[in-house]
């Protein structure tokens, strides 16, 4: 059974930060890209950081590039985002992905709230 479980979400101000995880199984980890993608109330989804199966490369969207970090732990099965200078703009559901090809999956994500 795939299972993707995040955590880490909560309630921060303004320019703090926080660390989401996402522990997998039911598939080989190590063997799919991991993404992080966000959706805010009224918004679509946008993906907000990705890192390949080895973890040797990274990507970010540009409104999240020099405050957040992604990175994985292939032994833990974990993919992890790290989220400094929060604004309330980065308010939004944070869901992780894991891709491989033509398949995809998805956790049920963390609430990430910006508020003062």
């Amino acid at each position: 059974q795939v299972q993707l479980v995040e955590a880490g979400g909560g309630l921060v101000q303004p320019g703090g930060s926080l660390r989401l995880s996402c522990a997998v199984s039911g598939f080989t980890f190590s063997m799919y890209a991991m993404s992080w993608y966000r959706q805010a109330p009224g918004k679509e989804r946008e993906l907000v950081a990705a890192i390949t199966s080895t973890g040797g490369s990274t990507d970010y969207a540009d409104s999240v590039k020099g405050r957040f970090s992604i990175s994985r732990d292939n032994a833990k099965n974990t993919v992890y985002l790290q989220m400094n200078n929060l604004k309330p703009e980065d308010t939004a559901v944070y869901h992780c992905s894991a891709q491989r090809a033509f398949l995809r999956y998805w956790g049920q994500g963390t609430q990430v709230t910006v508020s003062s």
